[in-house]
């Protein structure tokens, strides 16, 4: 008999604290149930610092001014809540930039965006590397100049030493403020090479001209240009990559130059 009750307590042990167990992953898988990442991933090209609310709850992350950002956050759900708005505001002004409803069961949510001159545009993908190619989208933000008009963004091979240049592709119609279509180049040697007998390096470069013209869209202006240095961001030309560019304008005394701000 007192074996038999020995072996009845450890069975109801077990039992208990299998049942524990049970329960608690449970809950677990409730709690993760209830809990939805928020990422947001992008570039904030205004002079404002962006405050982002999940529900009425203010983050500790701010997304400072001409910044990329990469943030990650999670809301928990609790007792009968099933949704709530995900808000993103100019700190300085309260200016809403963004509103997204998130709902209970949602899983992961993604938000890819750019805010810039006043307007939210979506942060797009970059495709994937393919061997031999060269993969590129461009964001233009003439932040110096305001010119509101398309450009066309052509990529060439400077030849260095004849100063001439061979162009490559054009990305036409670019509005400023807006993404390119991206455009898909075959690789090519930078290495020194002959161009009608001299000896030169070849340099990759990409110039902007007034949409479907050869005209530097700065013609009218007082600025002038650079063969090599007033050129868009451009990746290795003997590499394959995939590039997304932001940039802006500058300058070098009266010389147009061009800045990259963000790189995906």
């Amino acid at each position: 008999m007192k074996t038999t009750n020995i072996f009845y307590i450890i069975l109801t042990g077990i039992f208990l604290l299998v049942m524990a167990a049970c329960n608690k992953g449970k809950d677990d898988f409730l709690y993760k149930a209830d809990r939805v990442p928020v990422l947001l991933k992008g570039y904030n090209g205004s002079n404002e610092t962006l405050e982002i609310k999940l529900d009425t709850f203010k983050t500790n992350y701010p997304l400072s001014s001409n910044s990329a950002f990469d943030f990650i956050d999670a809301y928990t759900f609790h007792g009968n809540s099933s949704k709530i708005k995900l808000s993103i505001t100019e700190t300085g002004t309260g200016k809403v930039v963004l509103e997204k409803e998130i709902k209970k069961g949602d899983g992961p949510t993604p938000i890819r965006f750019l805010y810039a001159n006043g307007k939210v545009n979506y942060l797009p993908e970059k495709p994937a590397v393919e061997a031999g190619k060269i993969k590129i989208s461009y964001l233009f933000m003439p932040t110096l100049t305001n010119y509101t008009a398309p450009v066309d963004i052509v990529l060439i091979k400077y030849y260095f030493t004849p100063k001439v240049f061979e162009e490559i592709i054009r990305i036409k119609n670019v509005k400023p403020y807006e993404f390119s279509e991206p455009v898909t180049i075959s690789t090519f040697s930078t290495a020194t090479q002959e161009y009608n007998g001299q000896p030169t390096p070849v340099m990759f470069k990409a110039y902007i001209y007034k949409a479907g013209t050869n005209e530097f869209y700065t013609n009218e202006m007082e600025y002038t240009w650079h063969a090599t240095s007033s050129s868009a961001p451009t990746p290795p030309g003997s590499v394959a990559s995939s590039n997304l560019y932001i940039f802006n304008e500058s300058t070098v005394g009266n010389s147009i130059r061009f800045t990259k701000l963000f790189e995906l």
